[in-house]
């Protein structure tokens, strides 16, 4: 569009509203770039995030979407495509694949409906919802999808969880090299263990859980937002523009 406003950027992060997503957010507000994000249920949560961008004299605008139901994602493209118009744009420059949940049970005991919930949010979404923005995504544009140390070690009872997010993995291989003819990037960044409300709040609430993590971690503790959001804000910018492909832990060195 021809008033389109010069290097004003805007990123779509997917789970905005909380955890990793909202410090995400906030990181990328303070880097000068607008958000449109999701939120699952809570609107209180999304307003108030809209409120914290808007603090730092960024745009935000949230949309609620459950990402592993694949027919309302052209309803969040079309929320998209019309957020964009009214910033004076046609394009977003930066996806946050984040949207997720977590599934406790045991490779016996999992059931095909749990199977299918988290594969279809983890995974199905990320691939289906990937696709139907790239025609609003700019070229030259970033593209980081969220997967789990637990793609890397193996924890008893996450075994669709884990999957999913090495499925994610790959997937994100095949996006850097058919998008690099667009100048578009792809890159995974994979936390360890956070103090979130992630799993009912376990490791930031429970203190057994959250002792056993800090001894699995080299640096002697579990991990917060603040150190994952400021990190993928900085993969996002052009000081970061020739890494691609690549599979970036950021667990401070767990099960090592």
């Amino acid at each position: 569009m021809a008033n389109e406003t010069a290097g004003t950027r805007v990123a779509v992060i997917t789970g905005g509203s909380r955890g990793l997503g909202r410090n995400t957010a906030v990181n990328l507000s303070g880097r000068g770039v607008d958000v449109i994000f999701t939120y699952r249920a809570n609107q209180k949560e999304a307003e108030s995030l809209i409120r914290e961008v808007e603090a730092t004299g960024r745009k935000a605008a949230g949309f609620r979407l459950n990402t592993g139901d694949l027919r309302a994602l052209d309803g969040f493209v079309a929320d998209v495509r019309k957020t964009l118009h009214g910033w004076g744009r046609d394009r977003f420059d930066y996806l946050v694949n984040n949207a997720g949940g977590s599934l406790h049970a045991n490779f016996e005991q999992t059931t095909e409906e749990q199977f299918d919930e988290i594969v279809n949010v983890h995974f199905k979404g990320v691939y289906f919802l990937t696709q139907k923005l790239l025609p609003l995504m700019k070229d030259g544009g970033r593209i980081v999808n969220i997967s789990s140390g637990l793609a890397r070690f193996a924890l008893p009872g996450t075994s669709v969880y884990g999957a999913t997010k090495g499925a994610v993995e790959v997937l994100t291989r095949y996006l850097a090299k058919e998008l690099g003819p667009r100048g578009i990037t792809a890159n995974v960044v994979a936390p360890g263990a956070i103090q979130t409300d992630f799993s009912g709040g376990m490791v930031r609430d429970n203190p057994e859980v959250n002792k056993r993590v800090a001894e699995m971690t080299a640096l002697g503790r579990a991990g917060v937002p603040d150190d994952i959001g400021p990190m993928i804000a900085a993969l996002l910018s052009d000081e970061n523009r020739w890494v691609n492909g690549q599979r970036i832990e950021v667990s401070g060195g767990m099960a090592l």
